[in-house]
């Protein structure tokens, strides 16, 4: 298997690493829901799994759509993006701390305020930012068209 596949692997790996021990770490006491959440609970939280799943098996075993012939340059930008946009993600989530929940978890703490200081100061949305950061580095140093799928959600 290739470094770089393996290296682009273990990225994947250390962000939901730090996802599980935060999430464990610090557990905010939930308010009572008012919606019944079956909407998140059984389409988003699936839909998480699989295109984890999907992004872990392109990242170790598949060639598709490739981009052109020698991705060589493609492939060293790429790698860039990917890295800026893991740490913006893990820092973005670091820096959350206790106001962090699941997305299919959604809702405002009692107390609960903005974050404003650190990478917050900055971007609004860190861990979004590093995600689609992370999604086009992916997709270019694997030298896929399917950067293009990152892309269109965004309006780009």
């Amino acid at each position: 298997m290739e470094p770089l596949r393996v290296t682009l692997f273990l990225g994947l790996v250390f962000q939901k690493v730090v996802w599980e021990f935060l999430r464990n770490r610090v557990r905010p006491a939930r308010v009572q829901r008012r919606g019944s959440g079956l909407l998140a609970k059984w389409f988003v939280k699936p839909l998480k799994a699989l295109a984890l799943v999907f992004l872990t098996i392109q990242t170790l075993f598949l060639d598709l759509f490739p981009i052109t012939e020698q991705p060589s340059a493609l492939r060293m930008w790429g790698m860039v993006i990917y890295f800026v946009g893991l740490g913006t993600a893990v820092l973005g989530r670091v820096q959350l701390g206790k106001n962090w929940m699941d997305l299919e978890d959604f809702q405002v703490l009692p107390n609960q305020s903005p974050t404003t200081r650190g990478i917050y100061r900055y971007i609004r949305h860190p861990i979004y930012t590093g995600d689609v950061l992370l999604l086009i580095g992916l997709q270019l140093t694997l030298n896929s068209w399917l950067v293009l799928a990152v892309l269109i959600p965004l309006g780009i």
